[in-house]
């Protein structure tokens, strides 16, 4: 009976003490912690979100896998510029939108220094130089290899490694993007990893989440490619609503507000758009309202009005939230007030 005692006893003390270890185990991995290898899905998706983001100046170079290391000197619309720092990035702005219906022109002057998606920096002695970098950008969109900028992960993180029998070897803290993109495109094969979950995002309509496992990573990285596309199609319409508004002349079809649609003070109005951003309304008398307008878009497309000098005409002044346009009808809806709605038709 002592011996069957003293062995029960030493099997409760190992049980206890796996016990003990499990649990000091589960507070720095959590529980059923992830693991990935080098070429699985979590470690392609943390090495795209982590590359460099070269999209902050593609209305210079048109290329969203790497950005043009200042100074540089470009030819804009024809204007020479030179750009030493990102405050410059305005000259180029207010050349593109002197006009909106034009086509907008870059001629870049070489040599110049890139900054690639891997973080490397190169020289560009030509044209062709930089074709071959547009082209391989090109290539890594089409074949999902390029960065994804829509989802921004907060630093720091902690990176769990282990060994190909699932035992822990340690742990890495990653406190930014190169250095996460540096860990993912190193990871051998001889080795897994796991993130220590949670960890918290920020995707591209600014919406902040807490992330809690690969597989909501890879929710989140889908939900924010799908706002991007919705922001991208919203740019697209932006500049065909601004081609239809300014190749037409318009009158206020519709203009409803508190219940009341007032489009008859505004029926003897043309109002014609102008490519520089003016709008005017004129009437049989040729009594004249000016203004100005503004397109722009987000997740919707956008349409500022400021008329002044004209108290009828004032009360138009709005941004208004686009919800659909046609060649000849377009029909807006105020963005601070659902109820106040106006359609505009082509004359």
């Amino acid at each position: 009976m002592k011996k069957l005692k003293i062995v029960t006893g030493i099997a409760l003390m190992a049980i206890l003490g796996f016990t003990s270890c499990q649990n000091e185990v589960d507070d720095v991995q959590g529980e059923n912690p992830n693991t990935n290898s080098a070429n699985s899905t979590t470690t392609t998706n943390l090495k795209r979100t982590s590359m460099y983001d070269g999209s902050f100046d593609d209305f210079l170079d048109g290329a969203s896998c790497s950005s043009i290391l200042l100074p540089v000197s470009a030819k804009v619309n024809g204007v020479q510029v030179s750009i030493f720092s990102q405050f410059d990035y305005q000259q180029v702005l207010s050349i593109f939108g002197q006009f909106n219906n034009d086509q907008d022109t870059v001629v870049l002057q070489f040599p110049l220094k890139v900054k690639l998606s891997n973080y490397t920096e190169v020289t560009v002695a030509n044209q062709t130089e930089y074709n071959a970098i547009l082209n391989a950008c090109t290539s890594a969109e089409s074949s999902g290899q390029d960065a994804i900028s829509s989802v921004n992960i907060s630093f720091p993180i902690t990176i769990l490694t282990y060994n190909l029998s699932l035992q822990q070897t340690g742990s890495v803290v990653v406190t930014s993007e190169q250095q996460l993109y540096t860990y993912m495109s190193n990871v051998s094969a001889l080795e897994l990893y796991s993130v220590k979950y949670p960890i918290s995002a920020t995707i591209a309509d600014g919406t902040k989440m807490t992330i809690s496992s690969d597989a909501e990573l890879q929710a989140a990285i889908n939900a924010s490619l799908k706002t991007e596309a919705t922001m991208a199609e919203a740019t697209q319409n932006s500049k065909k609503l601004e081609t239809i508004l300014v190749n037409g002349k318009f009158k206020v079809d519709s203009f409803v507000s508190a219940g009341i649609n007032s489009a008859s003070n505004y029926k003897d109005f043309t109002i014609d758009f102008a490519n520089n951003l003016s709008v005017t309304a004129v009437n049989l008398l040729s009594t004249t309202v000016n203004g100005t307008y503004a397109v722009s878009s987000e997740l919707s497309v956008f349409l500022k009005l400021n008329f002044s000098g004209n108290a009828t005409f004032t009360l138009l002044n709005n941004t208004w939230k686009v919800t659909s346009f046609t060649a000849s009808t377009i029909t807006l809806q105020s963005s601070t007030n659902a109820a106040v709605t106006l359609v505009l038709k082509q004359i």
